[in-house]
């Protein structure tokens, strides 16, 4: 079954959680006890609905605001897909989040409300959706019940989404609109009876409808070395695998390959994945491969084709989104982890900070927290990477501090 990752993103009360509620809601994934949660603090709030975001505001301070503040990851499944939905939070302040949230996803929702149309906010949710260069993009109108489900009111919205949509440098994007009541549930997993002018798909048609080669970009075939498997047992005395996940782009047996950093070439005898061999393994597989000769191979190595050769230099250029109180200045020593090889670091320069809103940058000296920015490192060694643009397994990384071992930043090679 194919598994999606999706974020949300919108603004203060936008319905970002009303929204995945409901949908947890329709699909019937929430257990009878959560709902009669939500039944009873909706009524003692005096609510004449039931308050959905209740099925995802964890945090005490969230229920009692009614705002996100953490990434919640909400799962549930139909009978296509199973899906995974990472709930970030809007605030300027919490820029983190939303990049940690919206790193990993296949497909992103933008909740605008109906009421306000398109705000600084919206800008900059867009902005980190390119940033990450997230494929899909739903653009979600939220509460057209407040504005009567007026047609006018949602044509307006998406071509004032369009006009910001042409600033991306991402052209492959795809980015759809459908207008919706996340609190009455209309055009969320059901039609709306409200919205007869809209012949679109609802939310889940939509997400339910999309495949993986739709939400993958396709890039060169990256194989970083988890682990080195040697059973050492009497049936598999000699086994050598070499495990891990593979990226990019799909393998095959016989495929010439070649190991980085040390340069070392060979090709795949065989494909594992558990108890069964395969002749192939595609992008987003799990798998052990087997080389054809016994070479020096250990975690942290990168195993690609021979023809697909990656950039292996020192120096980088990249744009990093800072995580940490501490700010970022030149001359800071972090650990660059790329994939699971590790590398001390330096910060050599930082040029400027991006704004989130397409407005620019400005020349900068440090980066602060919720602040992104370009800045180059120097490597203490070699790193074999591909710019984030054209492979975004191979193209990021994460900043630790050497002192504190706390993730400091998150960075994509230019």
């Amino acid at each position: 079954m194919d598994v999606l990752k999706i974020a949300t993103a919108g603004s203060v009360d936008d319905g970002k959680s009303t929204l995945i509620g409901r949908l947890l809601y329709d699909t019937k994934s929430l257990t009878t006890d959560k709902i009669e949660a939500i039944e009873k603090s909706s009524k003692q709030k005096g609510y004449d609905y039931l308050d959905f975001s209740l099925a995802t505001d964890g945090l005490v301070a969230e229920r009692e605001q009614g705002i996100t503040i953490d990434v919640a990851h909400i799962y549930f499944s139909t009978a296509k897909k199973s899906y995974i939905i990472a709930d970030t939070p809007g605030h300027v302040e919490y820029t983190r989040n939303m990049v940690t949230g919206a790193s990993t996803s296949q497909v992103s929702i933008i909740l605008i409300d109906a009421r306000k149309g398109v705000i600084e906010q919206t800008y900059r949710h867009f902005f980190i959706n390119n940033l990450l260069r997230v494929k899909e993009v739903i653009v979600a109108i939220n509460k057209m019940d407040l504005v009567d489900y007026s047609e006018e009111v949602f044509n307006k919205i998406k071509t004032d989404f369009q006009a910001l949509n042409a600033k991306s440098t991402f052209k492959e994007q795809n980015v759809s609109y459908i207008p919706l009541s996340a609190i009455n549930g209309g055009n969320v997993v059901d039609k709306s009876e409200n919205m007869t002018w809209y012949d679109g798909q609802t939310v889940l048609e939509h997400l339910e409808g999309l495949h993986s080669h739709d939400v993958y970009e396709a890039g060169k075939a990256r194989f970083p070395v988890q682990t080195v498997i040697r059973p050492k047992t009497e049936e598999y005395h000699d086994f050598r695998g070499y495990a891990g996940k593979l990226y990019g782009n799909s393998i095959k047996v016989g495929d010439a390959v070649t190991v980085l950093p040390s340069l070392t070439e060979s090709k795949v005898s065989k494909i594992h994945f558990f108890d069964k061999q395969f002749d192939e393994a595609v992008a987003g597989s799990s798998v052990t491969i087997e080389l054809e000769n016994d070479i020096n191979v250990t975690r942290g190595d990168m195993i690609v084709k021979s023809s697909e050769l990656p950039k292996i230099e020192k120096d980088i250029n990249t744009t990093v989104c800072w995580m940490d109180s501490k700010k970022l200045v030149p001359g800071t020593k972090y650990i660059v982890q790329h994939n699971t090889n590790r590398v001390l670091a330096k910060v050599e320069s930082i040029k400027n900070t991006i704004a989130t809103d397409y407005s620019g940058t400005t020349p900068a000296t440090q980066l602060a927290i919720n602040e992104i920015g370009e800045v180059s490192i120097k490597l203490s060694k070699p790193l074999y990477f591909d710019a984030y643009n054209d492979n975004k397994s191979n193209g990021a990384f994460i900043l630790i501090d050497t002192a504190t071992n706390t993730t400091a930043g998150v960075g994509f090679i230019r």
